[in-house]
């Protein structure tokens, strides 16, 4: 019995979710990649505690994922676990102008919920696909909003239990938080909003409008393909190096959108990795700004 297939049985006697039959184009949001050796899914901190623990145990490794939505997988898949937190690790509540959610939460569905029961700071959340986790390991942020203007407090698994750390000013910046794996592994999050100054819900809708007429979310992709360089922006500079509509295979720069690569259809990992190569050469070689990756390749 090999290790993966020895791991996933152990999880199930225990009760718990894991599965051998998931491929990374099942679970990112981007549709590509190869098959998963472990796919676990905590219902509980506890059970994420045991999961982890027995991967460490065996030397086996793993990642959170979440909903995938920032994530590349390798065609040839990846010998690891591969983590989606569900359950009461997806949860949240929402009590006077707290907002607290687990690191499983979708962050649109959050986002939502704020401004439907009266509350500000989080409108323009409600179009991003990944979750609260996920959200708060890259300081997330849309249409001038980031999550650490709005967070309180993370709680985090440390030494085998949950434990609660103020969020300090210099904790989160752009695209970066002290809070991601493997340093930290959050579990929930605090957030403090604010009431309603009473278009809220329009700026959502406005925020909304413009991602379905600007970005192409009919296709499959990881959302914007690359960090925003000092000074400049990285959409802008592939655009005027004429890149949009570039293609390798099924990977092609957004014509509607250039800082997006999206699957066209039978992308693969190695057409997107091709595409970016050719992508942060050419604007290298016209603007001398070297473009870094803001997707996450999981090897």
């Amino acid at each position: 019995m090999d290790k993966s297939t020895a791991i996933i049985k152990r999880l199930n006697q225990l009760g718990m979710t894991a599965r051998a039959d998931i491929c990374g184009r099942d679970c990112t949001s981007f549709k590509i990649g190869g098959r998963i050796g472990v796919f676990f899914e905590p219902a509980s901190w506890e059970e994420l505690k045991c999961g982890i623990d027995i991967a460490d145990e065996t030397g086996y490794r793993y990642f959170v994922i979440g909903k995938g939505s920032n994530l590349l997988i390798p065609d040839e898949g990846v010998d690891a676990m591969l983590i989606k937190p569900r359950g009461a690790l997806a949860e949240f509540e929402i009590v006077g102008e707290r907002l607290l959610a687990g690191a499983g939460a979708s962050l649109a569905a959050v986002a939502k919920a704020s401004v439907k029961a009266g509350l500000a700071g989080l409108e323009w959340a409600a179009g991003i696909p990944g979750t609260v986790g996920g959200a708060v390991a890259m300081n997330a942020g849309a249409y001038g909003g980031e999550i650490k203007n709005v967070i309180k407090r993370v709680e985090i698994l440390k030494d085998g239990a949950p434990q609660w750390r103020e969020v300090a000013d210099d904790d989160m910046s752009y695209r970066r938080s002290r809070f991601s794996y493997p340093e930290e592994l959050v579990l929930q999050a605090e957030f403090e909003l604010s009431a309603d100054d009473g278009h809220a819900a329009e700026r959502m809708r406005d925020h909304n409008e413009k991602r379905r007429a600007k970005q192409p979310v009919e296709l499959p992709s990881a959302g914007s393909t690359f960090k925003r360089p000092e000074g400049y922006f990285a959409a802008a500079l592939i655009e005027d190096a004429g890149l949009k509509g570039l293609s390798v295979g099924g990977a092609c720069v957004s014509p509607k959108h250039a800082g997006f690569i999206v699957n066209t259809g039978g992308a693969t990992c190695a057409d997107v990795l091709a595409l970016m190569d050719k992508v942060r050469e050419c604007v290298y070689n016209k603007f001398g700004v070297m473009l870094e990756p803001e997707i996450r390749l999981i090897k």
